[in-house]
């Protein structure tokens, strides 16, 4: 059963919506503290140690941050966008704090309202029917379920999306490959570094609204997005600018004729 579980989770990219080893810290002086590592508290009363998200994966887009926001969500909403892959927990004043998020193949297939119904710490997880059906191969085995923990590819922490006193199964999750935050996954919906869904987690009332951007949503207010050869998105006009000015002629001073009269 543990090989299969390895097997399957290496497929489908350690996602969720749709190694058991001790963590070892990665991190280094220059990884801001919030991104340290954690020791948590497992779903048993186990101690679980959370590793610090190595620098190399904390981008400008990745790393958590305080930025002007333009939506018309009201303070305390949190906006998904699947597109431009950040999540927005909207605030006072015009701002929002920004996360980078992974989005799995079910994370693009919502948009609209919802509210957090359900909050679990270190939750278990069950594939879908729909998920069972479709590729038993991978999913069968689950079926009866997987309990939470550092092997469960919902991470630490889950906020579950319901629309209408239903369960939309939309899942905004933490992850245990934090090398994927800010890149297309295999599956799933919406995964944080495990340290940015604690945060949220903490910070989130039962019955908070969220909204989930469409694409021409998405393009409204992010703007154009191209996809870097390392698998990360950015905006258009950043790519723009940094095109401009490699390709801008170099300024040569101009050559000063000695002062010395020649022999």
């Amino acid at each position: 059963m543990r090989l299969a579980y390895l097997l399957a989770v290496a497929a489908f990219g350690l996602s969720a919506c749709g190694s058991s080893q001790t963590p070892i810290n990665l991190g280094g002086a220059d990884v801001p503290a919030i991104y340290e590592a954690r020791t948590d508290t497992g779903p048993n009363g186990e101690s679980i140690e959370i590793p610090a998200v190595r620098a190399a994966y904390l981008n400008e887009r990745n790393q958590r941050q305080r930025v002007p926001y333009n939506g018309p969500e009201a303070p305390g909403t949190i906006v998904v966008d699947p597109y431009a892959r950040v999540l927005y927990h909207v605030l006072e004043n015009g701002e929002a704090m920004r996360f980078g998020i992974a989005v799995g193949r079910a994370g693009k297939g919502f948009s609209g309202d919802g509210v957090i119904s359900v909050k679990k710490q270190w939750p278990s997880w069950t594939p879908t029917q729909n998920m069972i059906r479709t590729e038993p191969e991978l999913y069968a085995q689950f079926a009866g379920g997987l309990p939470g923990g550092v092997d469960n590819p919902l991470g630490s922490r889950a906020l579950y999306l319901y629309r209408n006193g239903r369960d939309t199964y939309y899942r905004i999750h933490g992850t245990m490959d934090p090398s994927s935050i800010g890149k297309a996954t295999s599956a799933g919906c919406i995964r944080l570094f495990n340290q940015d869904i604690m945060d949220l987690f903490d910070e989130t009332e039962l019955g908070t609204r969220v909204t989930v951007r469409s694409q021409a949503e998405s393009l409204r207010f992010e703007g154009p997005l191209i996809e870097t050869p390392e698998g990360y998105v950015i905006p258009a006009r950043e790519q723009a600018q940094a095109t401009a000015v490699a390709a801008a002629p170099t300024t040569q001073p101009p050559l000063v004729e000695s002062a010395v009269p020649a022999r």
